[in-house]
């Protein structure tokens, strides 16, 4: 599970280990978390009930926060996906895993981001868009005009580096 905007600027904080209890309490097992970014793995006997834990969350929080549930599958595929040589560093380049919620969930997100091919490689794989930019070149990315708007909101992004650590964690 994928929390969108959580402890972004100090903005709707959410500690992680009351996270993980709160998703236990609920009944789901081996619940992790990878840094303090929304970034939740769990196992469930049946598919998660996203309003379920909506409400939780409201009620521990007093947060509404978007959330993105995919299978360990959708996070292995999207993870295996990303070409080897993508890494997001200080220095080169820049990667990272647009993962999209089911209401932009298609091929045709590519056309709605607007890419810059000159400037930066981006495909779709499903649940995700996958973005490389090199460092001297961040300033010319598509996703800096996507910020703020509607499509932006439908998305949680998460670097190369995160995107693989959540495929080692739900395998």
């Amino acid at each position: 599970m994928l929390l969108r905007g959580v402890n972004v600027g100090g903005k709707s904080r959410v500690e992680m280990a009351r996270l993980r209890a709160l998703l236990t309490s609920l009944g789901y097992r081996d619940v992790a978390t990878y840094i303090n970014s929304g970034n939740i793995v769990f196992a469930s006997e049946t598919a998660p009930e996203e309003a379920r834990i909506a409400r939780a969350m409201q009620d521990e929080f007093g947060l509404e926060v978007p959330m993105l549930i995919l299978s360990a599958a959708d996070i292995l595929a999207i993870a295996s996906a990303i070409p080897e040589d993508w890494t997001n560093n200080y220095t080169e380049q820049k990667s990272d895993v647009l993962y999209l919620f089911d209401e932009v969930n298609s091929a045709e997100i590519i056309e709605r981001i607007r890419p810059r091919p000159e400037f930066e490689d981006m495909f779709y794989v499903n649940h995700a868009v996958l973005t490389r930019i090199a460092r001297k070149n961040q300033t010319k990315s598509s996703l800096l005009k996507l910020m703020g708007t509607d499509l932006y909101k439908q998305m949680t992004i998460r670097n190369v580096t995160t995107a693989r650590k959540l495929a080692e964690m739900v395998k």
